[in-house]
């Protein structure tokens, strides 16, 4: 029993085709940037976190709240935290904005690849 083969031509047509490998490569680049958008939503908060935490560990130490040490080891944490996720999502962007250029560098040497045509003016058909 053989296995049927694809005629030479459909073959090579497939094979130097890029439009696959160009849809591909785009729709990773739409996927990285939504990464991208989401850690930098997670960059806002934590940046927040942390000047929520020395808000309140200032207002804490000033007296100007009776929790006292409890809330200071909650600020405490709460800049901790907020540190913590800002340098985890800083490094993820920047590793996403790196794969994105390496993404659009591909993308733009498939598309230059290919051989595009001018299309001159027509002429107009009259009815």
């Amino acid at each position: 029993m053989g296995v049927a083969s694809v005629p030479p031509t459909l073959n090579s047509m497939t094979e130097d085709d890029p439009t696959d490998e160009i849809s591909e490569i785009e729709a990773r680049i739409e996927e990285l940037a939504e990464t991208a958008e989401r850690c930098r939503k997670f960059i806002l908060a934590s940046k927040t976190a942390i000047a929520g935490g020395v808000a309140l560990l200032l207002a804490t130490m000033l007296g100007l709240f009776g929790f006292g040490q409890v809330a200071a080891l909650g600020s405490i944490a709460l800049v901790l935290g907020g540190i913590v996720s800002l340098g985890s999502n800083v490094g993820t962007l920047r590793q996403i904005d790196s794969d994105m250029s390496a993404a659009e560098a591909r993308r733009s040497e498939l598309i230059s690849g290919i051989d595009l045509r001018v299309v001159g003016e027509a002429p107009v058909k009259l009815m």
